[in-house]
């Protein structure tokens, strides 16, 4: 039976996952399997399977923010994921990383999603396994990347970027950034700790992947088709990692063992 929102089950969904929050980049995902078949597009969840280079990879969306990437993620759980990454975009607290890859080894959890699950205390940890390979294949492509800690909040407007409100209501986001610097974080995001979290509790090896498109307060970014080759970059890194993650133990009984 398919799932309630993504419209997904076992027989449409791999072992191996590939989250992006934008339901458009699955669509530039897709033009790198063969044989994508298409399993839905319901709300902010669209869909794909198909082949990379042999190796059966599904491709979705979650939407912005933590509680729609918990559906995502349980979802295909359910269907029987075993390996999860996220794909996306996340804002840079250090100038020198806008265009670069920020592939956390963890993430503060300031959302309140991962809440609801397990106490704050539990960390939001990537599987190092795949970390590794993931900076592996991006330095094979020729880039930079960043392994530091992440920090996941819900407040686009009330955190992250100036809004008319914000500014009405008095919130000073320069305290928020220089906070976070001190703590050496390196990127905020509104899913990651969430995706990590769960990733622990359902036994599912699951890594973040992302690029820095905007710097702190969207003081700098990636524009025109500097943003878009940058994105493209990011989904070729990202499915040659799962390929290598796949051939690395593909002789072991566990395809998750990467």
């Amino acid at each position: 039976m398919p799932t309630l929102y993504l419209g997904a089950d076992a027989s449409t969904v791999a072992p191996y996952v590939i989250f992006s929050g934008d339901p458009w980049r699955v669509e530039v995902l897709k033009k790198y399997l063969d044989n994508p078949q298409h399993v839905a597009f319901l709300r902010e969840f669209n869909t794909y399977t198909g082949l990379y280079k042999g190796v059966k990879i599904t491709v979705t969306s979650t939407g912005i923010g933590a509680p729609s990437a918990a559906i995502a993620m349980e979802e295909m759980y359910e269907a029987g994921m075993k390996v999860a990454v996220r794909m996306g975009t996340v804002m840079s607290l250090q100038d020198d990383m806008l265009g670069h890859f920020i592939i956390p080894i963890a993430a503060m959890r300031r959302e309140s999603t991962s809440k609801t699950y397990v106490e704050e205390s539990y960390p939001a940890v990537a599987d190092i396994g795949l970390v590794n390979i993931m900076n592996r294949t991006v330095t094979d492509f020729g880039r930079r990347y960043l392994n530091g800690i992440n920090c996941t909040m819900d407040g686009f407007y009330s955190k992250m970027h100036d809004s008319r409100f914000s500014k009405e209501c008095g919130i000073d986001m320069l305290r928020t950034f220089e906070e976070l610097k001190k703590l050496h974080v390196t990127g905020v995001d509104m899913e990651s700790a969430c995706m990590l979290t769960l990733g622990r509790l359902m036994g599912v090896k699951t890594c973040v992947v992302t690029m820095a498109t905007v710097l702190e307060n969207l003081k700098d970014t990636l524009k025109g088709q500097d943003r878009t080759d940058a994105e493209d970059l990011l989904c070729r890194v990202v499915l040659e990692g799962i390929y290598r993650c796949h051939t690395q133990d593909e002789s072991q009984e566990n395809i998750g063992s990467c």
